[in-house]
């Protein structure tokens, strides 16, 4: 039709997000959903493209606080930023260790940034997926094609990515059930006493320097589970296991 034709049309201009919601999902508002499947994206900026009517449930402008229901379709298109930036696929020796026509799961070396930004547009894990994949999921925007999660430049370990938008959902989905477990492993200053614990503690911007993440009373919640795999002199080898997902939160707690 008309409309996609325009959307089309105007690709390298916008962000484009499509949520087509199933019918497991519980009533819920539109800028809270928005902000739980749109990883990277803050909930502030939702609110602010919902009022400026970038946002649409089933082709109509609607309020942050319109519930959705199973069945609707939301769609998110706002002008891109920064459309001066091309992303361009690179031959990059990439190790897949599992890969279908939906998905594929790569071991992310230290040092390699997982998507293009600002600076960074080149020697990332998308132009490797770019050149590798035909086609990456589009919800993340033309920014992050195909990524689900992330993990830092000088973190290494394994990313799931999504080849196509219901891999993405379906994907997604299961990181907010739980019904996926992330495990990270660490070597922290210091020697833990206890041999497992949880550390519950909620995560802000810094006061002090608004760059940084720190423990905050007025934080978003925040949950890290460990244990210790083996102790040190001065420092402890741990594995963390995620409850929530905040910026840092391994580093922070």
């Amino acid at each position: 039709g008309d409309e996609v034709a325009y959307e089309d049309e105007q690709q390298e201009m916008f962000e484009h997000y499509r949520f087509d919601i199933s019918a497991g999902q519980v009533p819920m508002r539109v800028d809270k959903y928005l902000a739980t499947h749109m990883e990277y994206t803050s909930r502030h900026r939702i609110q602010l493209a919902i009022k400026a009517e970038y946002i649409r449930v089933n082709d109509k402008i609607v309020k942050a606080n319109y519930v959705i229901r199973p069945g609707d379709v939301v769609k998110f298109v706002m002008p891109y930023q920064r459309r001066g930036l091309e992303i361009l696929p690179e031959d990059i020796p990439l190790d897949i260790v599992y890969e279908d026509e939906d998905v594929l799961v790569v071991n992310k070396p230290k040092g390699m940034v997982v998507h293009p930004a600002p600076g960074h547009t080149t020697g990332t894990l998308v132009n490797g997926l770019m050149a590798h994949c035909k086609d990456l999921s589009g919800i993340n925007g033309v920014m992050r094609p195909g990524i689900v999660h992330r993990i830092d430049k000088d973190t290494s370990g394994l990313l799931m990515v999504a080849k196509n938008d219901m891999a993405h959902e379906s994907l997604v989905n299961q990181l907010v059930e739980k019904s996926v477990t992330r495990k990270y492993t660490a070597l922290v200053h210091g020697v833990i006493q206890h041999s497992h614990g949880t550390i519950d503690a909620p995560i802000g911007r810094d006061k002090k320097d608004r760059q940084s993440q720190a423990v905050t009373p007025d934080g978003k919640n925040a949950v890290t589970h460990f244990h210790v795999l083996e102790p040190f002199t001065n420092y402890t080898l741990v594995e963390c296991q995620l409850e929530t997902g905040r910026t840092h939160q391994i580093r922070v707690h």
